[in-house]
């Protein structure tokens, strides 16, 4: 089981595994650079096929978290968790409280808060042990609606740039993924005009989406191939791969799921294509904006500065274009110059 030589450990400064008998908590924490500040990045629930998944998931995770929080202008560095399991089946208050004691012992190095599994009850048990969390009820909260709004924002400023129009009427997107953060989405879509075509796993969002938002269903695997302005993927990651690529007829992939290209080639075979892709770790980081700002909560500060992805993204679409890059790699190498600086 690799972790220097895996391809995501990227000089990671931490890897932590941990066990809990008692509770059946088994868990990784990965913090990739605390140059900006405390590692900060929410916890994920998934019933990982091996632990290899497991890991090559959280690496990839925390070195997005420390690109997410430096392009967004945060004093955060990069981490993520990962709880192998079922988050229907095997969620229990003493796993969350051991949770909460494993990050604890790590003594504010890492902040951990909700992410795909996890809501923000679960995190609100795990901080009966720990000060350590983040995106707490009665502060921030839920940070979905923020990631969301991110995720819009930026859906409109790629089509802003690839069309010169600053309008969604009309446009077709589909969105893969009705969770929290992807129904958010659709709701923004859906009141500025758009017309939805969605896939999920689950038929209740599916009949509500329908009836809601006047979304059209499709199989989870017909979801790539759709005739469609935007393929918005707001599941999990590596949905952009060398199955669904030669699928997709959209213009422009913009979605909230992290880690979208299953490798960096994809990102260029994308540019080849002509197909304008938003960093996943930009787009999405409204959900980490609003939760910076839990202190001292101010709603209308947290949008204000979730509002600036809108101009971000705009900036790196320009770049690319201007260098001949794809938008992953500008996207990287701003923010690794933002650390650079903070770190001299």
């Amino acid at each position: 089981m690799a972790i220097f030589s895996n391809p995501s450990f990227d000089q990671h400064e931490k890897v932590l595994f941990v066990s809990d008998e008692a509770s059946g908590l088994k868990a990784i924490v990965a913090v990739h650079d605390t140059t900006m500040g405390p590692a900060v990045g929410g916890c994920r629930m998934w019933p990982y096929a091996s632990d290899e998944e497991a890991i090559t998931d959280v690496l990839r995770l925390s070195r997005g978290m420390t690109y997410k929080n430096a392009l967004a202008g945060l004093q955060f560095g990069g981490g993520k968790s990962v709880i192998i399991g079922d988050h229907r089946t095997d969620k229990s208050d003493e796993l969350f409280r051991a949770f909460g004691r494993a990050i604890d012992a790590l003594g504010g190095v890492y902040y951990s808060a909700e992410d795909v599994g996890i809501t923000t009850a679960d995190i609100m048990t795990a901080h009966q042990e720990t000060p350590y969390m983040m995106g707490l009820e009665g502060k921030s909260g839920d940070p979905s609606p923020y990631t969301a709004l991110g995720t819009f924002l930026g859906i409109k400023a790629a089509v802003k740039y690839q069309r010169g129009v600053d309008d969604l009427t009309g446009i077709k997107v589909a969105v893969q993924g009705l969770g929290h953060v992807g129904y958010y989405l659709c709701e923004h879509l859906y009141q500025a005009g758009a017309e939805l075509i969605v896939c999920d796993l689950n038929d209740t969002q599916l009949e509500r989406a329908k009836r809601e938002l006047n979304a059209t269903v499709v199989g989870l695997d017909e979801i790539y191939s759709q005739e469609v302005d935007v393929y918005a993927p707001c599941a999990l990651g590596a949905t952009i791969n060398d199955i669904t690529l030669p699928q997709l007829k959209a213009t422009i992939v913009a979605g909230c799921a992290n880690n979208q290209l299953a490798e960096l080639r994809h990102g260029e075979q994308l540019r080849d294509r002509g197909i304008l892709y938003a960093p996943d770790y930009v787009i999405n980081a409204g959900g980490i904006i609003n939760v910076s700002f839990e202190r001292d909560y101010n709603a209308d500060a947290a949008e204000a500065k979730v509002r600036k992805i809108y101009q971000t993204l705009l900036d790196i679409f320009a770049k690319a274009d201007e260098s001949g890059q794809t938008t992953g790699v500008v996207a990287d190498e701003m923010a690794r110059a933002i650390i650079a600086a903070n770190r001299s």
